[in-house]
């Protein structure tokens, strides 16, 4: 789950309505992006060393997010960070109490076959909601926009169940993401996005370690050989 120079002069949707009530609001959302960022970040390191804490920050970092993308236009992503928050409840639960011993689940990976289908159902969903945006909204890049979102929503059910190809998957969105932003103003956002590439990796290396280590124990268990 995948962060402010955007309220400033780089609104320009705002610049003309910038009266004495209105400067408040933008010297708020100057302070505020920074704060996402660095929640965000953190969300993002912490989920790397798969520590539960993660979530605390996925849902301030959200809530935040879900303000600052509707100020921008961003419609579907601002849509987006609200089932973030819920996504982060719903995380820290899995990760608490999930899985079979309600011990918190446990890494694991999908058959190619399953990712085959999830990919077919996102460019559908994309390519959907791409046309409705273009049609109906004044959303800036609608598809591209509509599919950095689907895939995030994919993608977030992934890291709650720890589903080790979560990473392969945020490479590809945060990489697609990171020209959004930059488009949109959000350049303080697009670093961000940038800094996340290089977490990912780690992430994704270090989820693929925990994951085969499980599964040595599990096949070293005396109830496997059973």
């Amino acid at each position: 789950m995948s962060p402010c120079s955007c309220p400033l002069p780089d609104f320009s949707q705002s610049q003309s309505n910038l009266t004495g009530g209105d400067i408040p609001l933008v010297i708020t959302m100057s302070f505020l992006e920074p704060l996402a960022v660095i929640l965000a970040i953190a969300y993002l390191l912490l989920a790397a060393r798969e520590h539960i804490a993660c979530w605390y920050c996925a849902f301030v970092s959200s809530a935040i997010y879900t303000m600052i993308f509707q100020d921008v236009s961003l419609l579907m992503e601002s849509v987006l960070n609200v089932f973030y928050v819920v996504m982060a409840v719903i995380g820290w639960y899995e990760w608490r109490y999930g899985g079979k011993s309600h011990d918190g689940v446990k890494i694991r990976t999908l058959a190619p076959g399953v990712h085959g289908l999830i990919l077919a159902v996102l460019i559908i969903a994309a390519l959907v909601n791409g046309w409705l945006l273009t049609r109906y909204t004044g959303a800036a890049w609608p598809y591209l926009d509509a599919f950095t979102t689907w895939a995030s929503v994919i993608t977030t059910f992934l890291v709650v169940w720890k589903v080790l190809e979560n990473w392969l998957y945020w490479l590809v969105i945060d990489g697609l993401s990171i020209y959004l932003y930059i488009d949109r103003g959000l350049v303080l956002t697009a670093a961000l996005f940038a800094a996340y590439l290089v977490i990912v990796v780690f992430g994704y290396l270090h989820w693929r370690r925990i994951y085969r280590e499980q599964d040595a124990n599990t096949n070293d268990s005396p109830d496997h050989e059973r």
